[in-house]
């Protein structure tokens, strides 16, 4: 099935599942738009033209996004008068998706509302964030180690004291590097600390 819309001054030859620049319409990125002024419909050889649209017709799409043609340059002189003007100019439009072509005053199916599983992943992180830490020895208790140094020991993978009592020189240097704790090791002395926290 096809079907001729108008919209933005234009018409347009539109079927399902087609992609089309539209003139830009105010609706977000996900949201659907219904176009009511259809001016033709036809399946095959059977086709109703309006007069001038298609009474209980619609055509509803998707909008897929928002964005601006290429820029047009736009030149204007007037001879041996020392004047000229020059502008670009970029057209904002719509790409939408096509989904249903509608007939006989149906309306558009109603979208399933998506389940909420982002809140509950993020509720599951959250728990599992305090169990981790508690597997863990309370890396506070460096001198200088506040929440955010911890933090980012802990994403380098280091939990326990007997991690950080048995690193070298080069461990040390290498962990401040991906930390981005320079000197933090050197200024609290937090090897010779893990060593004494980790055996009591």
């Amino acid at each position: 099935m096809f079907a001729v819309i108008k919209t933005g001054g234009k018409q347009y030859t539109v079927a399902a599942d087609d992609l089309l620049k539209v003139e830009k319409l105010d609706a977000e990125a996900g949201s659907t738009v219904t176009f009511d002024e259809v001016l033709m419909v036809g399946k095959g050889a059977d086709t109703t033209v309006g007069a001038p649209t298609v009474e209980g017709a619609s055509v509803v799409a998707e909008v897929v996004d928002q964005g601006r043609g290429r820029k047009v340059i736009v030149f204007k002189k007037r001879r041996r008068q020392n004047s000229r003007r020059r502008n670009g100019h970029r057209q904002a439009f719509t790409l939408v998706k096509v989904t249903d072509i509608l007939t006989g005053g149906a309306k558009p199916a109603k979208k399933a509302a998506p389940k909420k599983e982002a809140p509950k992943a993020e509720k599951a992180a959250e728990e599992a964030a305090p169990a981790a830490a508690a597997a863990g020895d309370d890396l506070k208790k460096l001198d200088g180690a506040g929440p955010a140094a911890v933090k980012k020991l802990n994403e380098a993978g280091i939990t326990t004291f007997a991690q950080i009592a048995a690193m070298s020189a080069d461990d040390v240097a290498r962990v401040e590097e991906e930390t981005g704790l320079k000197g933090k090791f050197e200024r609290g002395n937090w090897v010779e600390q893990a060593k004494e926290l980790a055996g009591s």
